[in-house]
Parts: structure tokens; C-alpha cells; sequence
């Protein structure tokens, strides 16, 4: 699964929410009528109570178990002051739109065309890859991909445990070989002992 999205907190009463757009072709991805896979296993939430008028029939009763299905189709999507703000269908409230917060959204990676800049990798590509140094000693593989703000982040799982991050820049990560299935990582001393 190729994550295009995380949603965020909800904005207004009508079931709309803020998405955390993580691709490059939004308009494309969340465009109406798409249908997108949430993250595998997410976590059924409970709905809060809510105050005021009657519930719509399809709305999550207080205190009741939300869970969020595999999939979402979008029913609309605009900016707003920046922010993506999408409306899914089925999710007609503010209670329901909260109980979706924190769900990736993502489509199959089959599906999704290769970058044609040699340079970029899409997270489904480098996700699995071995990770080693350029005398070849093997640090582990990389577990995902971390979006930060400064720079995207590989989480390298370590073969005794635990995990490591990255940034995943040329002078640190001079080589990625996806046909030899690995990566070429150069560290700064000290960098994988944080």
C-alpha cells in the first residue's frame, strides 16, 4: 500500500476532516469517486457523546465501538486555508469524522506507476530493502519511511533490536539498489547509536 494521507482532526459538524496530503498528485488521488484503503488493523475507536439534535440513523451511537473500514471513497475534496479537507461517504457527522483521526489513507502500490526521476522512490519500493554500509556490513533493513518536515526519515530495524532513523539525503544514503534489494548507508559516527 502506497500511503497518500493521514487524517487528521475533524472541521465543521457535517463528517468533513483535515487530511495530511502525502503525495505529490493530490488533486489526482482524492479526487471524488476514489476509492482509498485505510492502514490494515487500524483501531476501532469509540464514538463521544454527543450533545444537542438527533443522530442520522447511519451515525455512531455514544460510547459505541467506531471501526473503520478498509476502505473510504471520497465524496468531495477542497483546500481550505491551505488544508486539505475531505468528505467521505458514509461519514455524516463530527463524532464519525473524529473517530477516523490518525487513519492512513493509501492506495495499491501495483497500481501506482514508477517516479521517473531515477532519484525517488516511492515508501513501498524501500520498504523491505537491506540497509549496509559501503564496506558492505549489514546494519539491517528498513522497517518504513518517516515523513518529517526537514527531510524524510528511513526507520531502520536493527538485527539485535530496536530501531535507528536515517535521514534519507545523498551524503548520507549515497546508493539505493532496488534490483540488488538494498541500500548503501553512510552514517556520520554516532548517528545509529541515538
Amino acid at each position: 500500500m502506497l500511503i497518500v494521507g493521514r487524517i487528521g482532526k475533524p472541521h465543521g459538524i457535517r463528517g468533513e476532516v483535515t487530511v495530511e496530503v502525502r503525495t505529490d498528485e493530490p488533486e489526482a488521488r482524492f479526487a471524488p469517486g476514489t476509492v482509498l484503503c485505510t492502514e490494515p488493523g487500524a483501531t476501532p475507536r469509540v464514538a463521544a457523546p454527543r450533545r444537542g439534535a438527533a443522530e442520522p440513523v447511519e451515525a455512531v451511537a455514544p460510547g459505541v465501538a467506531y471501526e473503520v473500514p478498509a476502505e473510504l471513497t471520497i465524496e468531495s475534496a477542497r483546500w481550505h486555508q491551505g488544508r486539505m479537507l475531505v468528505a467521505f461517504e458514509g461519514v455524516l457527522d463530527r463524532e464519525t469524522a473524529e473517530a477516523l483521526r490518525g487513519t492512513l489513507l493509501g492506495v495499491d502500490s501495483a497500481s501506482v506507476a514508477p517516479p521517473e526521476d531515477p532519484e525517488e522512490f516511492h515508501d513501498h519500493q524501500l520498504v523491505g530493502l537491506a540497509v549496509v554500509t559501503p564496506a558492505g556490513e549489514h546494519l539491517g533493513e528498513v522497517a518504513k519511511i518517516d515523513h518529517a518536515p526537514a527531510s524524510d526519515l528511513l526507520v531502520l530495524r536493527r538485527p539485535q533490536g530496536g530501531s535507528a532513523l536515517i535521514p534519507f539525503v545523498k551524503a548520507i544514503v549515497p546508493e539505493v539498489d532496488l534490483a540488488g534489494g538494498r541500500v548503501v548507508v553512510d552514517p556520520p559516527a554516532g548517528l545509529l547509536d541515538l
